[in-house]
């Protein structure tokens, strides 16, 4: 099974750019369909992006359309997501997650993916 853990969060003014990584432990990780959640004070957690075992599809909310980019490197087991352009409403806790499978219709819910790391804390400061 793999085990997931995020990296690369922190505190940048509106505008900037960060770029967060979620290192998986196992040699599953090309198995595995990824994630990018994210988790705001008093929200509900949203899907943020996501891409398939192979890198082959890749999916955005409409809010960091254009903005972020998810990518992943299986040789290193490690999922990606450059932030660009960041906004205050950005602001969130960013979980990583993975799924043995999943379907389009159902891969921006949360309750599709068997396993998630602890989270990252990004602050983006007006």
């Amino acid at each position: 099974q793999v085990q997931l853990v995020e990296s690369g969060g922190g505190l940048v003014q509106a505008g900037g750019s960060l770029r967060l990584s979620c290192a998986a432990s196992g040699r599953t990780f090309r198995s595995y369909d990824m994630a990018w959640f994210r988790q705001a004070p008093g929200k509900e957690r949203e899907f943020v992006s996501a891409i398939r075992k192979n890198g082959g599809s890749i999916y955005y909310a409409d809010s960091v359309k254009g903005r972020f980019t998810i990518s992943r490197d299986n040789t290193r087991s490690t999922l990606f997501l450059q932030m660009n352009s960041l906004k205050p409403e950005d602001t969130a806790v960013y979980y990583c997650a993975a799924s043995a499978s999943t379907i389009k219709s159902t891969l921006g819910r949360s309750a599709s993916y068997q396993k998630w790391g602890p989270g990252t804390q990004v602050t983006v400061a007006a």
